[in-house]
């Protein structure tokens, strides 16, 4: 597989800067209903990243 060209990195710069410009009010919102949550949900997040993290491990162990 050949590499990008010189242009083709600046294109795909520019669209992904156009990109983060286009979401941000999104994430600017996001972060101002999380800093004003009552109740943090912090299990809801962990619980599922533990047990990605334990099968994970299974799968290893069992090489």
């Amino acid at each position: 597989m050949q590499s990008m060209a010189t242009w083709e990195m600046i294109l795909v710069g520019i669209l992904v800067v156009l990109v983060l410009l286009w979401i941000r009010p999104g994430i600017k919102n996001v972060f101002e209903q999380s800093r004003q949550a009552e109740n943090k949900d912090w299990a809801g997040v962990l619980i599922p990243i533990g047990f990605v993290v334990l099968f994970v491990l299974l799968l290893i162990m069992m090489v």
